[in-house]
């Protein structure tokens, strides 16, 4: 098991998705670390210090030892090779054109979707929040979000790939904007969100960002 240092560094208020995927991963892999908090608000992410840990100068940044890295997707695939299966929970499908289908599925919703993110932000995940219907974009942009997930949901299984993967995390955040809002979505399409946010590193994270509103 790993005696490595390992630091997450997160947005002081918990809203950050990206955050969540690597909270969730590194819980998943049973991997000890502690979490250091970076006010956006103050700018620190701008402030040298900062930038002397990650290159974006965005969070989430990871320090393992006196290794760094920046981007959610990055430190998911390091993770995913510097604490291999079996010793460690696997955060990828094991088989490779499913392990590909996820990484493209997190590229996908890191690169796409601005409309819906912006009308739909993470306050509505993680402090409860209500805001006005969605635009003509944001609409169009969820539109585009509901028929690419029919296609990727399997029926009669809870997962994308028939096991667990960080991408089912990562698509379970992006269609709970739309979900725990109350925007109309498929029921296939909401109840998979719904058991996806049962999980219990989920939940592990849920419960990080509530202390900071209690």
């Amino acid at each position: 098991m790993s005696h490595s240092t390992i630091t997450l560094w997160s947005d002081a208020s918990f809203f950050s998705p990206y955050v969540m995927s690597v909270y969730v991963a590194l819980t998943e892999k049973g991997l000890p670390f502690s979490i250091q908090r970076v006010s956006l608000s103050d700018r620190e992410q701008h402030k040298p210090a900062y930038g002397s840990i990650s290159l974006t100068q965005r969070v989430p940044a990871l320090q393992v030892d006196d290794f760094s890295l920046s981007e959610s997707s990055a430190i998911a695939e390091y993770l995913e090779e510097r604490y291999p299966a079996p010793e460690y929970e696997r955060l990828y499908p094991n088989n490779r054109e499913k392990r590909a289908k996820a990484r493209e599925i997190q590229a996908w919703l890191r690169s796409d979707f601005a409309p819906l993110r912006t009308e739909r932000p993470t306050e509505v995940l993680f402090a409860g929040k209500k805001f006005a219907p969605l635009s003509t974009a944001a609409q169009q942009s969820a539109d585009k979000l509901i028929a690419g997930v029919e296609s990727l949901l399997v029926n009669g299984q809870q997962n994308l790939f028939g096991e667990w993967s960080i991408a089912d995390t990562d698509l379970a955040v992006m269609i709970n904007r739309l979900a725990l809002h109350g925007d109309v979505l498929p029921e296939k399409m909401a109840d998979y969100a719904h058991f996806q946010w049962q999980r219990a590193s989920v939940q592990l994270w849920l419960g990080e960002a509530g202390k900071t509103r209690s």
